[in-house]
């Protein structure tokens, strides 16, 4: 028999799905006549509804520690990867803030059309070294435009308690701008586990670390402090 959280987990999905064809025609038409970082603040409006819909019907909230520890933008802003959550999230706590993502993403209808809008810096995984290119040349570009940029190291979601392997690009986009670098923690994928219909009450931690001056730094050292603090994070919220 279907639980409780069972039909919450569907309800929320049928009124996020609905609303997201309801309001990308808005982006798509609005957001020509908008500069680029008014497009940012009102693209995101959706999200805040989608973190309050999620709240609404399957009793996920969030808590946030750290907003002190924010630099001036631009910034690179580097986090964990384990749930649609964080995607969501994110973008409208620290906008305006340019994503990263996969080029396919960039394909699919009205939300797609949406994303491009938003000059995101589209990654194809199959090209690693062109990749990393379109990273720090359009990275640069973004941070020069005083947009900060998000970038999930691990390349795809980890589920909690697993482990993936930082890549350096956000060191090295930190390092090669001279901007700081922000280390970001959270449990998203507790409450929201990625590829799954149920949604489990409770509340995602976040967790924003001290700013890091990049500059002068060598990316591959930078990269590893900045895993160890994600992982050390991650333990501390485990154990609260």
């Amino acid at each position: 028999m279907m639980s409780l959280q069972h039909v919450r987990s569907i309800i929320f999905y049928l009124g996020y799905s609905l609303s997201l064809i309801v309001f990308t025609p808005f982006c798509l038409t609005l957001g020509w006549f908008m500069p680029i970082k008014f497009r940012y603040r009102f693209f995101v409006l959706w999200n805040r509804f989608a973190i309050w819909w999620l709240n609404l019907c399957c009793g996920i909230n969030y808590h946030i520690t750290g907003l002190e520890n924010l630099p001036p933008p631009p910034y690179v802003l580097v986090s964990n990867h384990q749930s649609p959550w964080e995607t969501i999230f994110l973008y409208f706590q620290f906008v305006p803030l340019c994503a990263t993502l996969k080029i396919e993403l960039l394909r699919l209808p009205l939300f797609g059309w949406s994303l491009w809008m938003l000059n995101p810096i589209a990654i194809d995984r199959n090209k690693r070294r062109e990749a990393r290119s379109t990273l720090l040349t359009q990275g640069a570009a973004r941070l020069q435009q005083g947009i900060s940029v998000l970038i999930f190291p691990e390349g795809t979601r980890v589920d909690p308690g697993q482990e993936k392997k930082y890549s350096a690009g956000a060191a090295e986009l930190a390092i090669t701008n001279g901007v700081p670098l922000v280390p970001l923690a959270h449990n998203a994928g507790v409450f929201w586990p990625a590829h799954k219909l149920l949604k489990v009450k409770g509340t995602v931690e976040v967790v924003v670390a001290q700013a890091i001056e990049a500059k002068g730094r060598e990316p591959r050292e930078l990269t590893e402090e900045i895993q160890r603090w994600t992982r050390q994070a991650l333990d501390q919220i485990s154990r609260d």
